[in-house]
């Protein structure tokens, strides 16, 4: 995501390599680069002028350090001012009342009715809550069977009533059905159309008056740009919803509703869809995604959902196995599963710092662990519980096994070998030892 952007802000910072000091005119010349990045980000010129007029405030106003650069200090000023116009904060989902009622409102094709199912799975995997799905768009076909094969997806009730057309009805009818459930979060899903009319508006403000939600979200595909930006101020003139949803994120390259919405409707982005699967949706943190926007990577994000596949007792269990040099192939298999689990790979790579750039051109499937596993699994159990029995002979059933080249079997067991050395070292407090066997591969030595 961002990838237009990051590398354009990149380069205009180039202009103040070299330089001793901020001045009008290395400054002038920087953020005339950056205005033309966000406008071909899909900013809208009066954003993108206010923007770099306050990075030029700011930057010029600022004492430079004799240990900071000019480049980094124009960095800093840029990464506070774009977390700014992205929010500053992350703000959290309220939940209240019993039930809870969450709205989704949005054009036909934004992504309503996935991310309604995304934010049922969400609220009952990490809030512990127990949602009810409510089917309320009697228009498009199917609406009502895609909620349910979502639903049963992430084994999370649909309420629908496909006897009635009354989106108004259907929804009164679903708060009292969660009362007497049990459920203490109501999601409505309601009709989208395929641009802002009377009657659209009409009905999600009857739906409104009729349940009084504690949380409105409008969902909005973000590769639609400024557009996505205009549509949001026309629902926010009526509904006056309490926060943006921007689907597809991970697929826009340009930013420019993600920079501009909050600043237009003066409403917090709260979730970002980030994929298709049931789990690709992230909070919004503006200081995250401005890292990010930067190229600084995005470690927090990263570390966070590495904790939600973390496991006490398998860490111990592997520890002990580490320490006694027993780690095998059923270990590494463990642990290609639970990276799989955190998320599309090439997004997991470009938080680390630096590695989206690297990886720009690079396109990493997500089946890229398909191969190893083929390769694993086409061992014996014995082989797998013992790599050392792995002899020549042993390795070339695997490759025939596995559908793969016996080189490649060679270089996943020494991968596997390389592992399993350097886990051991940082499991028996080598980090030390770690440190010298790095600086001893460092060029020149």
């Amino acid at each position: 995501m961002f990838e237009g952007l990051s590398e354009k802000l990149e380069r205009s910072f180039k202009i103040l390599k070299g330089q001793r000091y901020i001045t009008e005119i290395n400054v002038a010349e920087t953020l005339k680069e950056v205005r033309k990045a966000l406008l071909d980000a899909d900013v809208s010129f009066k954003i993108a002028k206010d923007f770099t007029t306050k990075v030029k405030e700011k930057a010029l106003g600022q004492k430079i350090l004799t240990s900071v650069s000019p480049g980094q200090l124009m960095v800093k000023v840029m990464h506070d001012e774009l977390s700014e116009l992205m929010g500053g904060e992350s703000e959290e989902i309220q939940i209240k009342g019993n039930p809870a009622i969450i709205l989704i409102a949005g054009l036909q094709g934004s992504g309503k009715t996935t991310f309604s199912a995304k934010l049922a799975f969400y609220l009952k995997k990490k809030k512990g809550k127990q949602p009810l799905l409510v089917a309320c768009d009697v228009y498009r076909p199917a609406a009502v069977n895609q909620l349910k094969v979502l639903g049963e997806q992430i084994e999370v009730e649909v309420y629908s009533d496909e006897s009635s057309k009354d989106p108004v009805s259907i929804a009164r009818s679903a708060i009292q059905y969660a009362k007497d459930k049990g459920r203490n979060v109501v999601i409505i899903d309601t009709a989208g159309r395929l641009a802002i009319d009377e009657l659209m508006m009409n009905e999600i403000s009857n739906i409104k008056k009729a349940v009084q939600p504690q949380e409105i979200l409008f969902v909005v595909d973000s590769m639609t740009g400024q557009d996505a930006v205009n549509t949001a101020k026309a629902f926010n003139d009526k509904l006056d919803y309490d926060g943006v949803v921007l689907t597809k994120l991970d697929g826009d390259t340009r930013g420019g509703a993600a920079l501009t919405i909050k600043s237009v409707v003066d409403k917090p982005i709260k979730f970002v869809g980030i994929g298709e699967k049931m789990d690709a949706l992230d909070v919004f943190y503006p200081k995250r995604m401005a890292d990010r926007i930067l190229g600084m990577g995005d470690i927090v994000s990263l570390v966070e959902r590495a904790q939600e596949q973390y496991d006490e007792e398998e860490a111990k269990t592997l520890k002990r196995k580490l320490a006694k040099n027993e780690f095998n192939f059923n270990d590494f298999l463990k642990q290609i599963q639970q990276i799989k689990k955190m998320g599309n790979i090439k997004d997991l790579a470009g938080m680390i710092p630096g590695m989206g750039k690297a990886l720009k051109d690079t396109e990493i499937d997500d089946d890229a662990f398909k191969g190893i596993e083929a390769i694993i699994c086409s061992m014996t159990p014995a082989e797998r519980e013992n790599p050392k029995l792995l002899n020549g002979s042993r390795r070339k059933r695997i490759a025939n096994g596995s559908g793969n080249d016996i080189v490649e079997v060679n270089r996943l067991i020494k991968q596997f070998e390389e592992t399993s050395k350097m886990m051991r070292m940082m499991s028996t407090g080598g980090n030390r030892k770690m440190m010298q066997m790095m600086q001893q591969m460092r060029p020149g030595r």
